[in-house]
């Protein structure tokens, strides 16, 4: 190699570095400075094949839009580079390495464990992710917070039994001499987080997780404290196989630049600090004293109408959806009284500009409901029971409620109904052993924010029948 490009590739390499320390800047097993950076993007090809996996933080679909921290990243950077993005699902991390192995895909866009065992497989590359294991315990002002691991001597900690959680706490505990009370809870019975959900309520006192699924977890909780880690760093990171070390080049590159780096940002702050259900905890604050549900009820009544729904229903999605504030924009991109995300309304003709208009919003909302009342006419008969199943849908995206009654039908619940059936259902796909069944085919899923919101919905229109006629 000539002696300046060898130069000039250690001095990109520091300078790499240097500038983020979280870079994938190492590379087991391949001579990272045996060609040159700048023929990089005539390797590239026209399409980049990807597996990941779903998981509340790498891969989900909400409201029938593909979501997810790693899925939003590596498709900026497939655009980027000018490719098309060909992505594949697999059920489980050894899967997927398996596919990396194979030549099947050329890049696994999910958080692989950085060991000397992986290493050996694969080049770990772009941003580096670390995390820890740390305790999840109710905010508190009291002085009990627990500030350090020798602390928990005296506490009872629920885990799932087996997980590393579990591992982990036998280990501390033998560390400290004893004195943790661990109780390990079966995961067909709960996992990770219905315990998380669980300390928020107050029904037990403490759970272990790593720090970020408990990140993402309090944008949920905010009562939560996630500060104290009880275990060293793990570092992970994508991955790609071992005869491209031109394409981890690519991505490290492309990491450390400023747009990239930019929009990183701003998918963690999307993904992992912006809460999540400030509306639904709010939702029991509807004034109705004046006789009016909302500024927008003759809107409401007039295009409920053409579907013969109450629209005192649809009112009352209106305000746990937006709290009939058009200015609303969650964090997935919703916007307007309804919420209406971007995808679906270019679906029904809604331009971007048009989508906060009220009117509108609330016309295309009422379109939204018929299609899902004539989706879900054939899967539920009764007509106030189908209500339920649509509000939800409407939350969720009809492809989480067809799996929902898919697994309800597979287990011996009823599917036709929601209470104690499909709502049951659609709570089991947030758990790897049912969101990865053959019959389930949107996978990984949140059921409990559908569920809660199915819930508040019916209460609110309750309430506002109480008061409201017709």
């Amino acid at each position: 190699m000539n002696k300046y490009r060898l130069a000039y590739s250690a001095l990109a390499l520091i300078a790499s570095c240097l500038i983020v320390s979280v870079c994938g800047c190492f590379r087991s097993g391949s001579d990272s400075g045996s060609y040159d950076p700048d023929s990089l993007s005539s390797r590239m090809p026209d399409t980049l094949k990807v597996v990941t996996l779903y998981s509340p933080t790498s891969f989900f679909i909400y409201r029938e839009e593909r979501m997810g921290y790693d899925y939003d990243l590596v498709s900026r950077f497939a655009a980027d580079k000018g490719m098309a993005l060909d992505l594949e699902v697999a059920p489980s991390l050894n899967r997927a390495l398996e596919m990396l192995d194979s030549g099947m895909v050329d890049l696994i866009a999910y958080e692989v464990p950085v060991t000397g065992e992986n290493k050996q497989r694969v080049i770990p590359c772009g941003v580096e992710n670390i995390t820890n294991q740390v305790l999840v315990q109710p905010k508190s002002r009291d002085g009990s917070r627990i500030t350090d691991v020798t602390q928990l001597i005296g506490h009872t900690v629920y885990v799932e039994r087996d997980s590393k959680y579990h591992h982990r706490l036998n280990n501390l505990n033998n560390e400290l001499g004893g004195g943790i009370e661990i109780k390990p809870i079966d995961r067909d019975t709960l996992i990770t987080e219905d315990l998380i959900d669980m300390v928020s309520k107050g029904e037990i006192p403490l759970t272990v997780v790593d720090s970020d699924i408990a990140r993402l977890n309090k944008t949920y909780f905010n009562d939560l404290d996630i500060t104290v880690e009880i275990s060293f760093p793990q570092r992970s990171a994508w991955a790609v196989s071992p005869d491209k070390p031109w394409l981890a080049d690519s991505i490290d590159s492309w990491t450390v630049e400023e747009k990239p780096r930019m929009a990183r940002a701003r998918l963690l702050k999307r993904y992992f600090e912006r809460s999540k259900n400030d509306v639904i905890r709010a939702v029991y604050h509807l004034d109705l004293s004046s006789g009016r549900v909302s500024p927008f009820d003759d809107v409401f009544k007039s295009y409920a109408e053409e579907i013969g729904w109450d629209w005192r229903l649809i009112a009352a999605q209106g305000y746990a959806e937006s709290h009939f504030d058009s200015t609303q924009v969650s964090w997935a991109g919703a916007r307007g009284i309804m919420q209406i995300m971007p995808g679906t309304a270019r679906a029904f003709g809604l331009s971007a500009d048009e989508i906060a208009h009220n009117d509108k919003n609330i016309s295309t909302a009422i379109k939204i409901i018929s299609n899902l009342d004539k989706s879900l006419s054939q899967y539920v008969s009764d007509k106030n029971e189908r209500m339920k199943f649509v509000v939800a849908a409407y939350n969720s995206g009809i492809a989480h409620i067809y799996d929902a009654i898919a697994l309800a039908n597979k287990h011996g619940l009823d599917s036709g109904r929601w209470e104690n059936g499909a709502s049951q259902a659609l709570m089991m796909k947030m758990n790897p052993e049912y969101y990865n069944d053959p019959v389930c085919k949107y996978g990984y899923f949140r059921g409990r924010q559908t569920c809660e919101y199915v819930k508040s919905v019916f209460e609110i229109y309750n309430q506002i029948k109480d008061r409201i006629p017709q």
